[in-house]
C-alpha cells in the first residue's frame, strides 16, 4: 500500500484554510459596518454577489487586488490595517500538503482537511465505521473499496494515503486534543475480515492511550442518545476569534456550520454523549471484550 512522505508544516497548509476564514469573517464586518450589499460589493471588483459570499465564507482564494479594492470601498485608509489584511491574503493562498491529492479529493473536502489540519481540539461521534483518523491501513483500504465499488486499484491506494497522512497529525508536536465517542455499530460492522477487524481493535486500544486522545464506546444497551441525527464532528481553534465549526458529510458534500446557535445544539449533543457514554478505561475494556468476541 502506497504512503506519502511528511507533510508541510501546517505554518504552510492547514493554517492558510483558517487563514482564509479569518480575513472572509473580516472583510464580511468591515462591508456590514459600512452598510454595503453584498452586490455592491461584488460590483466594486468586477465580481458577483456570489463569490463576494465565498469570499467571506473563506472558501475561495483572494487575489490581493480585490482585497485592495474591498478594502478601499469600505473605508480602510489606515496603511498598518491595509497592510495586516492583504498580509493575511498572501498567508491565506498558500496550498496545502493535500493538494496533491486533487484528483481524488473532492473540493469541498480539501476545505475540512485544512480545517482539521489547524484545530486544537477535535470532537466527533461516529455511528457508520471507525473514524478516519483512527483507522489502521487495511482498515481504511476495506472502508475506501467498499465505498467505492469498481474503482481502479490506484485510486483507493491514493485516497488511503490520504487518510494515512491526515492522521499524523495526532502524533505531531502540535497535535491536537482529539475526543472520540464511537457508537458500537461502529465496532460491530465488519470491514475486511476478521483479522483486520481484530487489528483495528487493537489500534482503537493502543490509540486510547495516547495523552492527547480520548475515546469513549457508546454501548447498545444504553438504547437512545444524544447522537440519533448521525455522525457530526466539531472543531475548535486556538485563533479566538474563529468560531468552533461543526461539519457534518453528506455523499456527494458537506455543510460547515458556524452561526452560533447551531453549534450550541451540537455542543449539547456532544456535552450528553460523552457524559452518557462509559468512561475512557471502562471504554477501553468494551474494546477488549469485543477483540475476544471477533
Amino acid at each position: 500500500m502506497g504512503r506519502v512522505g511528511k507533510p508541510v508544516s501546517a505554518g504552510e497548509s492547514s493554517g492558510s484554510v483558517v487563514r482564509r476564514i479569518l480575513l472572509g469573517s473580516q472583510l464580511r464586518r468591515l462591508r456590514e459596518s459600512r452598510g454595503i450589499t453584498r452586490e455592491a460589493a461584488g460590483y466594486s471588483i468586477r465580481a458577483s454577489e456570489s463569490k463576494i459570499s465565498r469570499m467571506e465564507l473563506g472558501r475561495v482564494s483572494f487575489k490581493a487586488r480585490d482585497v485592495e479594492d474591498l478594502l478601499t470601498l469600505y473605508g480602510v485608509t489606515d496603511e498598518a490595517e491595509r497592510d495586516s489584511l492583504l498580509g493575511l491574503a498572501r498567508e491565506a493562498n498558500v496550498a496545502g500538503w493535500w493538494h496533491s491529492y486533487g484528483d481524488v479529493l473532492p473540493g469541498w473536502f480539501q476545505t475540512y482537511i485544512g480545517l482539521e489540519g489547524a484545530a486544537s481540539l477535535i470532537r466527533i461521534y461516529e455511528v457508520q465505521f471507525v473514524h478516519g483518523l483512527l483507522q489502521t491501513e487495511a482498515y481504511a483500504h476495506a472502508v475506501v473499496a467498499r465505498g467505492m465499488p469498481g474503482a481502479p486499484a490506484a485510486e483507493i491506494d491514493r485516497r488511503v494515503a490520504l487518510r494515512l497522512a491526515r492522521q499524523k497529525a495526532l502524533v505531531s508536536e502540535r497535535a491536537p486534543r482529539f475526543h472520540a465517542v464511537l457508537d458500537e455499530a461502529a465496532l460491530r460492522r465488519p470491514y475486511g475480515g476478521r483479522e483486520v477487524m481484530r487489528a483495528q481493535l487493537r489500534h482503537l486500544i493502543d490509540m486510547s492511550e495516547q495523552p492527547n486522545i480520548t475515546l469513549q464506546v457508546m454501548p447498545f444497551s444504553f438504547g437512545g442518545h444524544a447522537g440519533e441525527s448521525g455522525a457530526f464532528t466539531m472543531l475548535r481553534f486556538p485563533e479566538s476569534d474563529l468560531s468552533d465549526i461543526v461539519y457534518l458529510e453528506q455523499l456527494t458534500s458537506a455543510l460547515y456550520l458556524d452561526k452560533a446557535e447551531e453549534v450550541a445544539q451540537y455542543e449539547k449533543a456532544m456535552i450528553r454523549l460523552h457524559e452518557d457514554s462509559p468512561g475512557p478505561e471502562e471504554s477501553r475494556d468494551l474494546l477488549r471484550g469485543l477483540l475476544q468476541l471477533t
